[in-house]
Order: structure tokens, then sequence, then C-alpha cells
């Protein structure tokens, strides 16, 4: 098995953001109110190709646990009104905001959908009153193009870690 690399990401400072558009029939919406299936269904979709495993075991009850939180937002991205693929932030103490999950369905990925994708949960993030610092990571094991999205979007990587 090759090497796993981790890169932890940041962004302090919300004129940092180089913000790519989407097309024209590009929306988010976050869930007011969210359900767990939705977001176990996008985590499973959107994470097959990516080796998203640690959620996969999960009961109906930890998933509601997760979902219900109130740190816990999710975002749905649609276009031409058909879910594309979604995100999670959780706030943290400190301002911190983690975008804990983001990805799109295996059929918009190549689409040229991920700039704005990104570019909406940061927007999301900051949108969180208090927020002082919004991060994230990725890995090896994800897109190939993710990190490059990540610093192009204006994220700095701040530590990295290979085992």
């Amino acid at each position: 098995m090759s090497e796993l690399t981790t890169y932890y990401l940041e962004m302090l400072d919300q004129a940092s953001l180089r913000a790519k558009a989407g097309p024209s029939d590009f929306s988010v919406s976050i869930l007011v109110e969210p359900t767990f299936d939705l977001n176990r269904q996008f985590y499973q979709k959107v994470g097959g190709d990516w080796q998203w495993t640690n959620r996969l075991k999960w009961s109906e009850e930890q998933w509601l646990t997760y979902v219900e939180r109130p740190v816990l937002a999710t975002g749905v991205v649609t276009v031409d009104d058909q879910s594309t693929g979604y995100f999670e932030l959780e706030a943290q103490e400190g301002g911190d905001v983690e975008i804990v999950q983001l990805g799109l369905l295996p059929e918009y990925v190549g689409c040229g959908l991920g700039g704005a994708l990104v570019t909406a949960a940061i927007e999301a993030a900051w949108s969180i009153t208090g927020t002082r610092r919004v991060w994230l990571h990725t890995c090896t094991r994800d897109h190939k193009s993710a990190l490059e999205n990540y610093k192009r979007r204006g994220f700095v990587v701040y530590k990295t870690v290979r085992e």
C-alpha cells in the first residue's frame, strides 16, 4: 500500500478567499432541519471513490446524534435543480469552523464544479457568527485536484502528516 499523506489547511481571513463562481444555475442551501439520512446518503455516495469509511458502520442513532448537533451545518449544492454535492461545517471553540466533509456526487466529478463547491463551503463557514479561522484536511486518497483546488481558493497548508 502506498504512503498516506494528510494535509491540514487553514484560512485565517475571509479576504483570503479567491472565489470561483459556479454556473448560473448553481445554488447552495444550508439545511435548516438536517436529516441524518441525507447526510448518510451523501457520505456514502460522495465518499465511495475516496475511501470514506469511518461512518459506514454507524447506526441510525449515531447518525442522528451527529447530525442534530447545533454546531453542525449541512450545505447541499444543486445545479439545474439537481443535487450535485454537499458539505458539512462544524463550529468549534475559539472561532474555528472545520469543513468536515465536502464533495461532489460521482456523476458530477470532472464537470468543473469543485471550485464553486469549495467557495460555497468557505463562504458558508465565514457566515457563521464568530468565525476566526476556517480549516480542513485532505489526503493523498482524495481527488487528485483537491489539494490544489483548496490552495487556489486561498487555503494555506499548516501541517503535513505522512503515515
